[in-house]
């Protein structure tokens, strides 16, 4: 997935609580992570709906899907945004702070 992709995954506030949620406690399913979405942020977003931030973030590679059985389980994977950061954020090889 391209940058843009990214950035569109980003851009929404839902998206991010979601990313947050995973950073915090990965292997989710879609019920886990509604109930955690109503629970800590006050969020009462349909399944379809927090099934739909959940493609898009799939879409931009920022969330893995595994099936095991009958279920899905949503697991974050940071190299998108790995790219990100080594893209911009280069260190300061000098040592003299701008």
């Amino acid at each position: 997935m391209t940058d843009d992709g990214v950035w569109k995954a980003l851009a929404d506030p839902t998206r991010r609580l979601i990313l947050d949620e995973l950073a915090e406690c990965d292997g989710q399913s879609l019920s886990g992570i509604c109930a955690r979405l109503a629970r800590r942020h006050a969020l009462g977003h349909s399944r379809q709906a927090v099934s739909q931030h959940l493609a898009v973030l799939e879409a931009a590679g920022l969330v893995w899907v595994r099936r095991e059985g009958r279920y899905r389980f949503h697991d974050l994977n940071t190299a998108p945004l790995e790219h990100i950061a080594v893209r911009w954020l280069r260190p300061d090889l000098s040592g003299d702070a701008p």
